[in-house]
């Protein structure tokens, strides 16, 4: 029997496998999950928890492919979906995890921002740290904050929103976000740094990630799936 191209969680549509060989799998991570430690028990949505008693738990996506093991490498926010990344070792943890430390994991978002650009390409580097003073959010601190760095793109407008490719260098919490925000273009659906729209999740997608495979020596492209969340927000094509 084939094994199955998605992972079966309860409560939860199938999540799509979009990538896998002997170290990893990379999936479609659909908003609403978090990434929390697995001992933190403070929501029934933490991925790496769920996932982990499935496995534990003997489900066919997992049996089928003989997992034993299967943690994340690099974090998405609770609520952006797109390409996530796992590892089926804790070897294939570091490994993977020193490619994005290294800057050597080429990432692409795409995101929907209220406003128009003044300009269709520009870079921000303002650096951030934690805002103590509000709970779970970043500030910018070109004093004491860590250096950043996103390159943006304008992709296309329409009569609410602009499409815009984000291409984080360094991978601080919330970069995208607060970046954009910073620039006067808050992500459509942003309750930390911009403003919630009614009916409409957080204009925030991970679609791509490109890397040198640290075992096999091959390059590796990972792709989501755009079509859905482009038209959630008017856009037809990119």
């Amino acid at each position: 029997m084939p094994k199955p191209n998605s992972i079966v969680l309860p409560d939860c549509d199938p999540i799509p496998i979009l990538y896998e060989d002997r170290s990893v799998v990379a999936i479609d991570k659909p908003p609403g999950w978090m990434l929390a430690p697995v001992a933190w028990q403070n929501t029934s949505r933490n991925l790496q928890a769920a996932i982990e008693s499935s496995i534990a738990g003997g489900d066919f996506w997992a049996r089928s492919r003989g997992l034993k093991f299967l943690r994340h490498v690099h974090r998405l926010d609770a609520d952006t979906s797109g390409v996530l990344l796992f590892a089926k070792s804790p070897g294939a943890v570091k490994m993977f995890f020193d490619l994005f430390e290294s800057r050597r994991m080429g990432k692409i978002y795409l995101a929907v921002v209220v406003g128009k650009p003044r300009q269709n390409e520009w870079t921000c580097n303002l650096k951030l740290a934690p805002d103590k003073q509000r709970f779970r959010k970043m500030k910018v601190d070109e004093r004491f904050g860590k250096e950043s760095e996103t390159a943006f793109k304008v992709l296309e407008t329409n009569e609410n929103f602009s499409l815009i490719e984000a291409r984080p260098v360094t991978g601080r919490t919330h970069q995208i976000r607060v970046h954009l925000a910073e620039s006067g273009l808050p992500i459509v659906g942003d309750e930390l740094y911009g403003r919630l729209e009614r009916n409409l999740p957080l204009g925030l997608r991970a679609m791509d990630l490109a890397y040198q495979d640290p075992y096999t020596k091959r390059r590796v492209e990972i792709h989501a799936p755009m079509r859905k969340f482009l038209e959630t927000f008017g856009f037809k094509s990119v």
